[in-house]
């Protein structure tokens, strides 16, 4: 759950408690202190034609102001208990069940806006692992999203969720790997996580705020200054964790830069394999598929998203291929597969009928079988970015090669 609360205050303010701080909030005597997320808004009482000064500076005014802020926080303590209760009430059982936390749906039928929440939730389907989801939006004990509970274990932190994993149930993505490729995949996972992340983070959260802000599933009638509040507060972090990461402190033309060398480094490492670490599926491809979607379907006319429909047309390829093959119930059109530019345009630039991209399912999601397609190989090597995961063999997809 996540609430906020007004009180007085001479100053603006914001207290955040984002990381699941504890407050005794003394609920009917009570001693048990209760943990809390969220954020605690201040805004100042300002002097508009010297009414405060009318109401003069005796101590029973700042008493009212305290009893008033104190009566908004009881009230919205009481309101998170009550919550609180029936939360506890309809608690998931986690015993032999995969429970994943995660942020809610955007509108737009990409599964999450947050990168490893869509990584994790990839790479249990990859794996075939029934899981649940749990749209709740509490983070974990350490502050995270993603988390897990399984067997009444939680866990947070994508790698530790993936080790985890591995360690109760055996299964692993990489087994087929060598060290050096395993060696390798983590180097790049890290370029992905603690680099290239940020740059997508901040043209999402900061320089396309306004349209990330649409993305959000709020309804309500006061669903549109609650968008713009979280935008905001999100940007904002966002603006402060750049900063201390190092990256937030060079130009918004150097940022995009590097992001521009890192989505040119992948092409390049990914050439025109089926998937990364080449025929067979790896955790590296969850990593990559969870940042490079954002760019793909959520930033509409910017310059990731003009480089991944463009110029390095293989991510998108790769991008395509694991949204067909894992994500069978997400439906996106056509033009959302290309740039040219002009939005308005493109469908009347695209013939009529030239690619058929319905929904498509594997009934075994590891077989990597495939038998039956018809793929024109490249010159350079036996992998072709038109593989049957792509296309079907129809006409389409020799129209689309051509």
């Amino acid at each position: 759950m996540h609430w906020a609360a007004g009180f007085a205050s001479s100053r603006p303010c914001v207290v955040e408690l984002g990381r699941n701080h504890s407050l005794p909030l003394g609920l009917c005597g009570s001693e048990q202190q209760q943990s809390l997320y969220g954020y605690i808004i201040a805004f100042p009482l300002q002097d508009y034609g010297g009414i405060m000064s009318a109401l003069g500076s005796e101590s029973w005014w700042k008493k009212t102001l305290y009893i008033t802020g104190g009566a908004l926080l009881a009230a919205a303590a009481y309101l998170l208990h009550e919550l609180l209760a029936i939360r506890k009430e309809q608690e998931l059982d986690s015993k032999d069940a995969i429970i994943l936390h995660q942020f809610s749906r955007p509108k737009n039928g990409i599964p999450s806006l947050s990168p490893f929440c869509l990584k994790i939730e990839t790479y249990l389907r990859m794996l075939d692992l029934p899981y649940q989801n749990y749209f709740d939006g509490k983070l974990s004990p350490q502050g995270k999203m993603p988390w897990i509970e399984y067997n009444h274990e939680q866990v947070s932190g994508s790698e530790f969720i993936v080790d985890f994993l591995e360690e109760k149930l055996g299964v692993n993505l990489n087994k087929n790997l060598t060290p050096q490729e395993i060696a390798m995949s983590r180097a790049v996972t890290k370029m992905v996580e603690e680099h290239l992340y940020w740059t997508i983070a901040y043209c999402q959260w900061v320089d396309n705020v306004e349209e990330t802000q649409k993305l959000l599933a709020m309804n309500g009638p006061l669903s549109d200054t609650l968008k713009w509040l979280l935008s905001n507060l999100n940007g904002s972090m966002v603006r402060r964790e750049m900063y201390g990461h190092g990256i937030g402190r060079f130009s918004k033309e150097e940022v995009y830069m590097l992001m521009e060398k890192d989505m040119r480094t992948l092409a390049t490492l990914l050439g025109d394999k089926k998937y990364f670490m080449g025929s067979k599926m790896s955790t590296l491809d969850a990593t990559v598929f969870g940042h490079l979607a954002q760019a793909m379907w959520t930033l509409p006319g910017t310059r990731p998203e003009q480089l991944i429909k463009g110029e390095l047309i293989n991510l998108a390829m790769f991008c395509e291929r694991m949204r067909r093959k894992f994500w069978p119930e997400w439906f996106v059109e056509v033009e959302d597969l290309f740039y040219d530019g002009d939005s308005e345009s493109s469908s009347s630039s695209t013939p009529a009928g030239l690619l058929d991209f319905g929904l498509f399912s594997r009934t075994d999601t590891l077989d990597d079988s495939d038998s039956g397609s018809q793929s024109t190989t490249s010159p350079e090597s036996d992998h072709s970015l038109f593989d049957s995961d792509v296309g079907t063999g129809s006409e389409n997809d020799i129209q689309l090669k051509e």
